[in-house]
């Protein structure tokens, strides 16, 4: 591992937007934790892919709602070095227009995005800060941007991830640590391809075409690169110029 590679923890990372981005960050040299919840399986096959390639990485399997499991799990990774890149990608959808929404449906949604990024974030903060030396960036979408239909409860959950990103990039700017939210738009994937066919990406795209997690993997690697040392308290969109 040369001197400009880090610990990197990807959440979520058993799905095809976290996959591309611990790919990415492989290619740049850093070590990949790869963390699951429900798809352990997945999380040690890419895994194991990624250590085919050269990569050092390895799994984990924990609920970030879980605040307990969730410490005991990063305090066993932290034995081994602390994390310096952290990205915080796990969420779900559980959709439904407010009036008809059931309070677990808003709950859960919720608990992942927001009270994960707790969970997660909060642990690794002081091991990193005593490095002076980090990157955490948190996936947004643009239904916190722009609403979404039958989204209340995913858009209210990123839209508050948006303004923790905001308020801890000031509180570990001076350490060296930026702190940036990534918020993609229609990303073909296969959460997105049961709700957007080409007739709906062609009207709310402008590019007329849905993005790639290559795409917006790309993006998340320059934030965790030396090169974005001076970007923080951001939420940056790529979209397809949504808005």
């Amino acid at each position: 591992m040369s001197a400009a590679a880090r610990r990197a923890l990807v959440t979520g990372a058993s799905g095809a937007l976290g996959a591309a981005i611990c790919r990415a960050l492989a290619r740049s040299g850093h070590e990949i934790c790869v963390h699951a919840h429900q798809h352990g399986e997945q999380a040690e096959a890419l895994a194991q892919a990624l250590r085919a390639d050269g990569a050092s990485a390895g799994a984990l399997q924990f609920d970030v709602t879980d605040q307990a499991a969730t410490g005991a799990a990063l305090a066993r990774l932290l034995e081994s070095g602390p994390i310096q890149i952290l990205i915080n990608n796990a969420g779900v959808h559980d959709d439904a227009v407010l009036p008809g929404m059931r309070a677990t449906q808003w709950h859960r949604v919720i608990d992942v995005s927001l009270h994960g990024f707790f969970h997660v974030t909060q642990p690794l903060l002081l091991p990193m800060i005593r490095t002076r030396w980090g990157r955490i960036i948190n996936m947004s979408s643009v239904a916190a941007l722009t609403g979404n239909r039958g989204q209340v409860n995913y858009a209210a959950a990123k839209g508050a991830l948006n303004a923790a990103t905001k308020a801890l990039s000031l509180e570990v700017a001076s350490r060296g640590i930026t702190v940036n939210a990534v918020a993609p738009g229609i990303i073909a994937t296969g959460m997105s391809e049961p709700k957007f066919d080409a007739a709906a990406i062609a009207n709310l795209v402008p590019m007329k075409r849905a993005g790639s997690a290559e795409e917006v993997a790309s993006l998340v690697g320059f934030l965790a690169s030396a090169q974005a040392g001076y970007i923080t308290g951001q939420i940056i969109s790529i979209n397809g110029g949504m808005i």
